[in-house]
């Protein structure tokens, strides 16, 4: 592998992890929610995981490739935004470290495979990965196409693990002992989750009623 390449790519997606989103929102709020925030996060990985698999598949470029499908994908995943999202605003006023819940397996289970969802359907990642990684392949490399998509799509997973880490510390750390700005950082990422949701769905759904309205 062309260390200047991975070098590259490391910068790129370092930037591209520590951009605040939807992944920070879902960090945040399940380290106010529950004791643990270890599950949110290892579910997040598990998302980029799947990304990683597809793409080394070739499964990725071919969803990206057919028409329709990342239509359907994205309209999925705006729904999938829209319900955490309203799910995390009617939580917010009880979000404080004071009433933390016990992390029983259920609740890890539950809050890995939301993470997973969230960075998993997330049609944002699938693009990043297939227009993002091939950038950095390098034909010439000794390693095969495939291992070379493989590494960097786990290296991007290792970034991720240790930003969304170190973003639910810190959140931990400033709002334990402000059981306020912890209901407010809660309602906050709610609406940044419904709001992506909303932006998601709309890029699907406006330009088939404009077509529509066109062709009548």
């Amino acid at each position: 592998m062309n260390p200047q390449l991975f070098f590259a790519f490391l910068v790129v997606a370092g930037a591209l992890a520590c951009t605040p989103g939807v992944d920070w929102a879902y960090s945040i709020t399940a380290g106010l929610k529950q004791r643990s925030f270890v599950p949110a996060v290892a579910g997040l990985c598990g998302g980029y995981v799947l990304h990683t698999v597809l793409l080394v598949a070739g499964l990725a470029a071919l969803l990206t490739g057919v028409p329709g499908v990342l239509g359907w994908l994205t309209v999925a995943g705006a729904f999938y935004l829209l319900w955490l999202g309203l799910t995390t605003i009617r939580s917010w006023r009880g979000a404080s470290f004071g009433s933390v819940e016990v992390a029983v397996p259920a609740n890890q289970l539950r809050t890995f495979l939301q993470g997973v969802g969230t960075s998993g359907i997330n049609p944002k990642g699938l693009l990043f990965y297939v227009a993002l990684v091939p950038q950095f392949v390098s034909p010439e490399a000794p390693l095969p196409v495939p291992v070379q998509s493989g590494l960097f799509g786990l290296t991007f997973v290792l970034l991720v693990a240790v930003v969304y880490t170190c973003v639910a510390l810190l959140a931990r750390k400033l709002l334990q002992s402000r059981p306020g700005a912890a209901r407010k950082v809660t309602l906050a990422s709610g609406i940044i989750m419904v709001a992506l949701g909303a932006v998601l769905l709309s890029e699907q759904v406006l330009p088939f009623v404009g077509h529509a309205l066109n062709r009548a």
